[in-house]
């Protein structure tokens, strides 16, 4: 048996450095029998090949190539292949992202993508330069620098994205609706992620969760205690949770945020290749909202980890979901370590399913309450996300796949219908079938 050190990770963008470090042991299959051998046979062979046109390359192209270039550039490839969101981290990246897991990094501020070749923006990081400099969801990066992004690598990218603090560097941005390039000039920053902001809404806690990051339960924790302090009990309608535009994150802090509100039953399940590999993870006992009413916010941008607290509380019929569906990112990043000096590899190794067994993968969370945002004439070409099912080679769904939906978010909380709605459930002046959810625990499937 082999002890390996590992990384798990839940986020729609493959950029985003999200991380959570474990140890676990992991075996090594023997394989016997005449057609093994065979196969095994048969992928020497192969490899072989790549030996051979790896020599070739090195010995005969017009110029010498880097033979570290070479390997890494064969590697992101085989990867590529799998799905979008399995990748190889150069030795940089992966320190850059253990740094980032502690919700501290230098850069931009934005979470980004690959998407035919070009840089994709999931979102902003709220109060970063890049939110800003007006950067926005959806926006396309075709420069860096003047530097074309087209060839790089996401790695690369993002790479290029960071550096030393008060150092610039300029964007140039298509962005839909707009018939020239824009370009930004971004002075870099120390990153301080607020995974958690709360603010108190009269008789009602409002509570957004931007990521899930290392900080982002205890940020959680502390919001409702402050809330909790500041709105008397009797008074206290509930709370608003918002998970809009929020790409995903760590897995175990999805679980503990999901805790945090449910008393007892199935959080989610993961399940691997190999039947052994299945782990499910229970609430333990203690709501920390002591019972009161929960509505929660998603969106075509809320992903990933997003998606299991959201499916986690829908299940159980702990809260009421308002908004549109969800991005549909089912699955599970292993990160691991390469040895010293060899960075990292970003390999999906598991789908998660819901407590009542339902898989999310290219599907998404169907709110319980529909609601669509009046969008700004100028704004309407990138209100869409495409979602999961539209990402290139893709885990494919069990069943009928979903596309994106809105992910468009007002920014003065008077125009969001979403919240409005959420804030006139609570309070009784409106009424819905799916409000209050009645209560019942979610069966195993």
């Amino acid at each position: 048996m082999m002890r390996k050190t590992f990384l798990l990770l839940l986020s729609a963008a493959s950029g985003a450095a999200l991380t959570l470090m474990v140890t676990q042991p992991k075996l090594v299959p023997v394989a016997f029998g005449s057609s093994a051998k065979a196969a095994a046979a048969d992928t020497y062979r192969q490899l072989n090949l790549f030996g051979d046109v790896f020599e070739r390359v090195r010995a005969d192209y017009v110029e010498k190539p880097d033979d570290s270039k070479l390997i890494e550039s064969a590697i992101n490839g085989m990867l590529a292949g799998l799905d979008p969101h399995s990748s190889y981290m150069e030795p940089k990246s992966f320190r850059d992202m253990q740094i980032q897991t502690r919700g501290e990094f230098g850069g931009l501020g934005i979470e980004v993508t690959m998407e035919d070749g070009l840089i994709k923006v999931v979102a902003p990081i709220d109060d970063t330069p890049a939110a800003k400099a007006g950067v926005m969801a959806n926006d396309i990066i075709t420069k860096l620098d003047e530097e074309q992004v087209q060839g790089l690598t996401l790695n690369q990218a993002v790479e290029k994205m960071r550096g030393p603090v008060n150092t610039k560097i300029k964007l140039t941005i298509m962005r839909k609706g707009q018939d020239k390039p824009i370009e930004v000039a971004i002075t870099r920053d120390i990153i301080r992620v607020r995974a958690v902001r709360s603010r108190q809404e009269d008789d009602v806690g409002y509570i957004r969760i931007t990521q899930f990051n290392e900080q982002t339960t205890e940020n959680l924790k502390k919001a409702l205690t402050d809330l909790q302090n500041a709105i008397p009990a009797e008074k206290l309608k509930g709370y608003v949770v918002d998970l809009r535009n929020n790409p995903g994150g760590l897995l175990d802090q999805a679980i503990s945020v999901s805790d945090a509100f449910l008393e007892r039953g199935e959080i989610v399940s993961t399940r691997g290749r190999n039947a052994e590999e299945t782990q499910r993870f229970s609430a333990r006992p203690g709501d920390l909202t002591k019972g009161k009413p929960v509505i929660v916010l998603v969106n075509g941008g809320s992903a990933s980890a997003s998606e299991i607290v959201a499916g986690a509380l829908q299940d159980h019929k702990r809260a009421t979901l308002i908004g549109t569906r969800s991005f549909g990112k089912g699955s599970v990043q292993t990160i691991i370590p390469l040895g010293a000096g060899n960075g990292a590899l970003r390999l999906t190794t598991a789908r998660y399913f819901t407590p009542s067994g339902k898989s999310i993968q290219a599907k998404g969370i169907t709110p319980d309450i529909e609601v669509l945002q009046d969008v700004p004439e100028d704004l309407k070409a990138r209100t869409d996300t495409k979602g999961e099912s539209s990402l290139r080679g893709h885990l494919k769904a069990e069943g009928d796949e979903q596309t994106g939906s809105q992910s468009y978010v007002p920014p003065d909380p008077k125009d969001d219908k979403a919240l409005k709605m959420s804030l006139d459930l609570l309070r009784g002046v409106v009424s819905n079938s799916a409000f209050p959810p009645q209560a019942k625990r979610a069966s195993n499937q």
